[in-house]
């Protein structure tokens, strides 16, 4: 199941569970993953994107260090609430996981990745450890949002 609607993933995943975030770019896929009773999100492992198998194979490996119950991919959408070639490169992804099993919500990501590199400014961090970390950071604050919609 794929969809755009925090109701209907909710309610694809009853009795809650962990969720990994996925921000997923050209070059990286940040993930991040939430407890099982979505109260916070933190940061995981940077994929470097190469070929699609593999992808999906270091994702399949990060989905397997944690009972994960759903998937949060953000979806980049434009100001104007316009989808953009992103936001299909998203959608596209999406369809090509969904053989993994696990519902898919697609989330707006607008602002994630300027509230990550903000929080991370606050932090103090240097800008090579900002580089490093921002995708992952992203990916938190995309999934912070969907389970902040989630137990609303």
């Amino acid at each position: 199941m794929i969809t755009t609607s925090a109701a209907e993933f909710r309610d694809a995943l009853p009795d809650g569970g962990v969720l990994i975030g996925l921000d997923i770019g050209s070059k990286t896929i940040g993930t991040a993953f939430c407890d099982a009773g979505w109260s916070f999100a933190s940061p995981a492992e940077l994929i470097v994107r190469s070929k699609f198998a593999k992808d999906k194979a270091r994702l399949q490996a990060a989905l397997a260090t944690r009972p994960t119950a759903g998937i949060v991919i953000g979806l980049p959408i434009n100001m104007d609430g316009s989808e953009s070639p992103r936001s299909q490169s998203s959608r596209a992804f999406a369809r090509n996981i969904d053989d993994l099993g696990l519902p898919i919500l697609l989330w707006d990501e607008r602002w994630s990745t300027a509230a990550a590199e903000r929080a991370m400014i606050e932090a103090d961090l240097s800008r090579a450890k900002r580089a490093e970390r921002i995708d992952s950071a992203a990916a938190a604050h995309i999934l912070q949002g969907a389970i902040d919609a989630l137990v609303a």
